[in-house]
């Protein structure tokens, strides 16, 4: 009996030094650190998509995980934005915007996350664009926004949310050319643009914040033909 134990022992002691040469020499490393000889059958009941662990995850499937997780952080952030702007009094607004704040850059994260994992994911590109211009990273967001809009030109929102930022960077022309669009195709949002940019003219009259004095008047001249046209517009189609 002794001497049948010595052998059976020798024997799993054999094997198990196979088995480790054969994890070196051909296996992946699972977590844990255990190993799995590539090409070997899963285990029975369980398929070979489900042993895939968060690394080595399709790009398509972790892109998609991280951007439904983006798209629940920045639905958050909007909820305190809201919260904020009906808040009683200073402290619970200044709670709420800090709030606001952490889901914003959360958001981003995983939004990048997203797009490390697939550039060409326009959704992720038009929402990290939209999240850096609430940030007020206004010239990274027209980046973005021109990275949308040279593969969807068509995308009337990802035209007026840049315009904004340019607006914020005192890129008049730039923003002039987009009222112009939104207004032959996107009404409403021209009509957003345009409240935005009375507050902008309203923010520079008397401070001009470095802008010179002649192009404040003249985008105030040229507010007020296109007030009169949008007016004459909504008449003609009553």
């Amino acid at each position: 009996m002794h001497r049948m134990i010595m052998k059976f022992a020798a024997i799993i002691a054999v094997v198990a030094v196979i088995d480790a040469n054969v994890a070196l020499a051909g296996g992946q490393m699972m977590p844990g650190g255990q190993g799995r000889v590539t090409g070997a059958p899963p285990p029975v009941g369980q398929h070979e998509d489900e042993l895939t662990t968060p690394s080595e995850e399709k790009p398509d499937v972790a892109a998609k995980k991280a951007f439904n997780a983006a798209m629940k952080a920045l639905n958050k952030a909007k909820e305190f934005e809201a919260i904020a702007a009906t808040a009683p009094n200073a402290d619970k607004r200044a709670n709420a915007l800090g709030k606001m704040g952490d889901y914003y850059n959360k958001a981003l994260d995983l939004f990048t996350e997203a797009l490390s994992h697939k550039g060409d994911m326009i959704d992720a590109w038009d929402n990290v664009g939209y999240v850096h211009l609430r940030l007020d990273a206004y010239a990274e967001a027209v980046d973005d926004y021109n990275h949308v809009l040279a593969r969807k030109p068509d995308l009337l929102e990802a035209i007026a949310h840049r315009a904004e930022a340019n607006l914020a960077l005192d890129r008049l022309a730039d923003v002039k050319i987009a009222y112009m669009e939104l207004f032959t195709h996107a009404p409403n949002l021209a009509d957003q643009l345009m409240l935005a940019m009375h507050k902008w003219l309203g923010e520079h009259r008397d401070d001009t914040r470095g802008m010179r004095p002649a192009d404040v008047a003249a985008f105030d001249k040229w507010l007020q033909e296109r007030d009169t046209l949008a007016q004459q517009s909504a008449s003609s189609m009553h």
